[in-house]
């Protein structure tokens, strides 16, 4: 297994500088992720690519997952939005072949006008789901044309709400170059699931591990509130089964990349020291 970082570069590759690639490799990341601006993607030129590319090959680390930012929904009802979101989505996919992204990451989106991470109740209805395969296979022939690898980041609150869900959807697409995110802490959805999380992320493993390239690393604590609450934190520092996240992972994609991702700087230190000491305590090697 690999561990890198999500968020320690700024969204911007054009903006990079030694300085950011040092700060990486001083915590000993080999791999690092950022999301570009979806507002600036016709900005770019193969040039600054070029330049992008080079600050990661010099400093010996692995552009592991590139992004672009979005509020597109991909299976929204007005095709011309649609439309409109697979050009973006394939001019990402030009950059990521240009930078020589191991994955370039996209969202499937929501109705709900207030953001692409948002519940809404028809996300779920059948028509929400048949358009969205439909983006999906006219994306495809732009991925596979520049051989770039998109892996869908999924959510319980998402149309890519459940594990069986989200296997579907890849089976259905059936393209080598369309896989999906790991990313465990997305799809636990009740206390039952985290206080019995160990068969909850086999179940996950079970059904998305084989598809999911990358995975995003992140620990759930549960909040003194009232209500359900589910929040991130710190790997570690909560209620997941670590040893057995890295384990599953490391087992489908021994040279994969495990993300750390969503922490303020000060934390991110404390999260790559933990997720190291857990797993060497699991005999699973970081290379």
């Amino acid at each position: 297994m690999r561990l890198g970082i999500v968020g320690m570069l700024p969204g911007d590759f054009r903006t990079f500088t030694d300085a950011h690639f040092h700060a990486i490799r001083t915590l000993g990341f080999t791999g690092a992720g950022f999301h570009f601006p979806g507002d600036l993607i016709n900005q770019p030129t193969p040039e600054d690519a070029a330049r992008c590319k080079g600050r990661f090959a010099a400093h010996r680390i692995d552009l592991a997952q590139f992004a672009i930012t979005c509020g597109d929904c991909l299976f929204d009802p007005d095709p011309d939005a649609r439309q409109a979101t697979v050009q973006k989505i394939a001019r990402g996919a030009q950059i990521a072949a240009q930078l020589n992204a191991r994955t370039y990451l996209i969202r499937p989106g929501s109705l709900n006008p207030a953001g692409p991470w948002t519940p809404h109740r028809d996300n779920h209805r059948p028509d929400a789901m048949e358009r969205l395969i439909q983006t999906l296979k006219t994306i495809l022939p732009h991925l596979e044309a520049e051989g770039v690898t998109a892996v869908l980041e999924t959510h319980a609150i998402s149309i890519l709400n459940t594990p069986e869900t989200c296997r579907s959807i890849v089976e259905t697409v059936n393209s080598p170059r369309l896989r999906l995110v790991m990313d465990p802490v997305n799809h636990f959805e009740s206390l039952r699931q985290v206080y019995a999380g160990a068969d909850h992320l086999n179940h996950i493993f079970d059904l998305m591990g084989t598809l999911s390239p990358v995975c995003h690393v992140k620990d759930i604590a549960v909040g003194n509130r009232l209500v359900i609450h589910l929040d991130e934190t710190v790997p570690g520092e909560g209620e997941l089964d670590m040893a057995l996240l890295l384990h599953r992972f490391h087992t489908a994609h021994p040279h994969g990349y495990a993300l750390i991702e969503h922490l303020g700087p000060d934390q991110i230190p404390t999260a790559a020291e933990n997720v190291r000491r857990i797993a060497a305590g699991a005999g699973i090697p970081i290379h």
